[in-house]
């Protein structure tokens, strides 16, 4: 990732794309169970963190879905998580989007093989919630946790963000994109990818509208990142393949538009296969996201979900992120406190700016527009 600091306005959305158990305080159950956890709203409604741990550990498993282990330092948290506390981990779909983790939600309800937890862009989580698809939780660390990125009533939680970027195989293209002009060059024919489809993936629907704000759009108003991408396919510059490391390898997507920690964290692995991989954050579309956690409402495991919470906003947990070269949701308290990674801290570019949460409204009309104009528009 570029170290030189920002010094634009920096217009940042929760986009996304969490965690009780054991007896009752009376001594009236037996000693903890997933039907007790499946109630718990916080660790008081279960007892401590010890008997939330033996009620996940009574149920042995964790199902996840949709998480890459590429994505955002994910290899390293499922690993730690299943070892610390010797649950098993049962990883369905790792390239799925956000919409297909909801629709998981409803068509696997009642099945044992059903999603516990959810990571999806928040405009996904508030869907989620307004369809009563996700349960209502508030970690131990609730209160580091800001307002903005929250759920009131717990039902969702950001949980790690970044900046969309450009990231760009050098061993390919010979002069790398800084902005989302530069992208219009035709010396780009071909190139330009998106990771996912805007009308399903957050990374994508954020790429969208960090276009927008490069070309006079803002919160309220997404339409010029579709007209931009509808220019770029006029020019021949967008590549519709999705990206994923592979095609990033093979050179088949030369220009990925993702998420900064995304995008830098291929660039050891791909440079042992020879790709010289450049990532930069746009000078004329800075654009920030988070990505939400949420806890299903049909959890199979509900006690394994709500440790699973638990874990990622602890230290822990929120460090794994860091060094993954993603924003913490408790970042600002961890460096008060001083319990945030130095090392991993410092790798993260310096950004400068004012920083804008969209409403609810705002996002739920962003995606509006998206859906109807990309299909027709772009995908057509």
């Amino acid at each position: 990732m570029r170290r030189t600091p920002l010094r634009v306005a920096v217009a940042v959305t929760a986009l996304g794309l969490t965690l009780s158990a054991c007896g009752s305080d009376d001594g009236g159950s037996d000693g903890g169970s997933g039907a007790d956890a499946a109630g718990a709203t916080s660790l008081a409604d279960i007892g401590s963190l010890d008997d939330l741990v033996a009620a996940a550990q009574a149920e042995g498993t964790l199902n996840v879905i949709a998480l890459p282990r590429d994505w955002a330092n994910y290899g390293e948290m499922l690993d730690t998580f299943s070892q610390k506390y010797d649950i098993e981990i049962n990883s369905a779909s790792p390239d799925g989007s956000s919409q297909d983790e909801l629709d998981a939600v409803t068509s696997q309800r009642g099945q044992d093989r059903g999603p516990d937890v959810l990571d999806v862009g928040t405009s996904f989580a508030q869907q989620a919630a307004a369809q009563d698809l996700v349960a209502p939780y508030k970690v131990a660390t609730w209160d580091e946790i800001p307002d903005g990125q929250k759920d009131a009533d717990g039902t969702w939680v950001n949980d790690y963000g970044g900046y969309i970027s450009i990231g760009c195989n050098a061993s390919v293209v010979q002069t790398c994109p800084t902005s989302f002009q530069d992208l219009l060059d035709p010396r780009y024919k071909g190139q330009v990818a998106l990771n996912g489809d805007p009308t399903q993936a957050a990374a994508a629907f954020a790429a969208v509208w960090a276009a927008s704000l490069s070309n006079g759009g803002g919160l309220d108003d997404i339409g010029p990142g579709v007209d931009f991408f509808t220019e770029l396919k006029a020019s021949g510059n967008f590549n519709p393949v999705q990206v994923t490391p592979a095609t990033v390898a093979s050179g088949e997507t030369p220009l990925a538009l993702d998420w900064d920690y995304l995008n830098a964290a291929g660039t050891a692995d791909l440079a042992d296969q020879g790709v010289d991989w450049q990532v930069n954050v746009p000078t004329d579309g800075l654009y920030g996201g988070y990505y939400s956690q949420a806890i299903s409402a049909y959890a199979p495991h509900p006690a394994a979900a709500r440790l699973w919470q638990e874990f990622l906003y602890s230290d822990e947990g929120q460090n794994i992120w860091l060094k993954g070269g993603a924003r913490p949701v408790r970042l600002p308290a961890m460096q008060d406190a001083g319990t945030a990674d130095a090392d991993a801290l410092s790798a993260l570019p310096a950004v400068e700016g004012t920083a804008d949460f969209p409403s609810a409204e705002q996002l739920a009309a962003a995606q509006q527009v998206v859906a109807t104009r990309w299909n027709a528009e772009i995908s057509g």
